[in-house]
């Protein structure tokens, strides 16, 4: 327990070590208001909260996916503020909360599993609400990240593969904030401050489980098929920017339109958090990316 807590300390603290600039107390605030929640499962973490911009729509969609090192370290709550300012600039938001690998049923496969379902929910909430289903686009912070890429490649899964969902909701684009996505890459750092958060989500070291690797890896996945925009604090601690310029530069060689955003003064948080003095860095490419996808 205490090197969990340690572990979560460092990954929240601000430290300049660690090039963090936000901590703990700036991510609490209250509950903010959502237009609709709504459950596509029945356990308490299977839902979704709905927040629409104004006018008649019908809406693009982003579905936003909070971080926390796949272990519960953060909640929907936690990226409460960046799916407003999305809806406060035309798009409605479906902030996803789903199990984690430390909740019975998280990890391999149902983290994957509540993610999709998640998504493909929107189908059944669109039949009551005015979203554009054609313009979904996945946005993730850190685990979130890694999940928001795995989105967008979730409908090209072999239909015999273990993830693989019937009728996957097609992903029009996705955003990493300070995301994670080379789950091998991930494992293999010699600090990892997530700790064992993916061989929790993964059920396994690459070694021992190589097959899931594959199928929950964005890197082993592509090419994606659809457009990437990449946001990294050039400080970030949790995830060294190297390791997403690589996967950029793989993305890239195989076809895919990938636009990597290094932001200066930066950690692991700065990339979601509109409080950030460094936000109008992040919010000018993420909304010009946004526009792009509006006007396919």
């Amino acid at each position: 327990m205490w090197c969990r807590l340690f572990q979560f300390l460092l990954i929240v603290a601000p430290q300049a070590v660690f090039g963090q600039y936000l901590g703990p107390g700036d991510f609490e605030f209250p509950p903010i208001d959502y237009d609709l929640r709504a459950s596509y499962g029945a356990g308490e973490h299977q839902h979704g909260d709905l927040r629409l911009p104004e006018g008649p729509g019908p809406h693009p969609v982003a579905v936003v996916l909070h971080g926390g090192c796949w272990q519960g370290w953060h909640t929907y709550r936690h990226i409460e503020r960046l799916a407003q300012k999305l809806t406060e600039h035309g798009w409605a938001t479906w902030n996803l909360e789903h199990r984690q690998a430390i909740e019975e049923g998280g990890g391999w496969p149902g983290t994957f599993l509540d993610v999709g379902r998640g998504t493909d929910y929107l189908r059944k909430v669109a039949e009551d609400v005015p979203l554009d289903l054609s313009r979904v686009v996945a946005v993730g912070h850190s685990a979130g990240g890694h999940l928001a890429l795995w989105l967008a490649a979730r409908p090209g899964l072999s239909p015999d593969s273990e993830l693989a969902m019937s009728d996957a909701l097609p992903i029009a684009g996705a955003v990493s904030l300070g995301g994670v996505a080379d789950l091998r890459a991930h494992f293999a750092q010699p600090e990892r401050l997530c700790g064992d958060g993916v061989v929790q989500l993964m059920g396994g070291a690459p070694e021992d489980v190589a097959g899931r690797y594959a199928l929950g890896s964005p890197m082993e996945l592509l090419p994606l098929g659809v457009p990437q925009l990449l946001l990294h604090g050039i400080d970030d601690p949790s995830v060294p920017v190297a390791l997403v310029e690589r996967y950029a530069q793989r993305a890239s060689e195989l076809g895919d339109s990938v636009e990597l955003v290094i932001i200066d003064r930066a950690g692991h948080f700065e990339v979601m958090a509109p409080e950030s003095d460094r936000w109008p860095s992040v919010e000018e490419p993420l909304l010009r990316f946004l526009e792009r996808i509006d006007r396919r």
